[in-house]
């Protein structure tokens, strides 16, 4: 039996997964977050293919708090989409609010060439 934080997290994120599918002309920006790191992906949901991926833990040279590594990793994943021809995305914030460290990561991404 989970938490009933966890519980909540998960009736929420699936509430957003219903309305947000990523195709792959605009892929979903799939974000997770735990206790020390966070991790982002960009997938087609058609395909069942993750396109590019970026974590906390890729990150070897990453100094500051969690905030601005979560931002950092933002921008190194919008970096790699780029070069894989990635403009449009669809952001899904996995049942997490939009605030802190989440929103600190879709900031990363948006300054790195991502929409939206």
């Amino acid at each position: 039996m989970q938490n009933k934080k966890a519980q909540r997290r998960r009736k929420i994120r699936y509430g957003i997964r219903k309305k947000i599918a990523g195709t792959a002309d605009r892929p979903r920006l799939a974000v997770f977050r735990s206790n020390k790191q966070i991790y982002a992906q960009i997938i087609d949901d058609v395909a069942g293919h993750t396109l590019v991926a970026a974590s906390s833990r890729e990150l070897t040279d990453a100094k500051g708090n969690k905030t601005e590594i979560a931002k950092m990793v933002g921008t190194e994943l919008a970096k790699k989409a780029s070069e894989k021809g990635i403009a449009s995305v669809a952001f899904d914030r996995g049942g997490f609010l939009y605030h802190g460290r989440i929103k600190a990561l879709a900031d990363g991404a948006r300054e790195g060439g991502l929409t939206f």
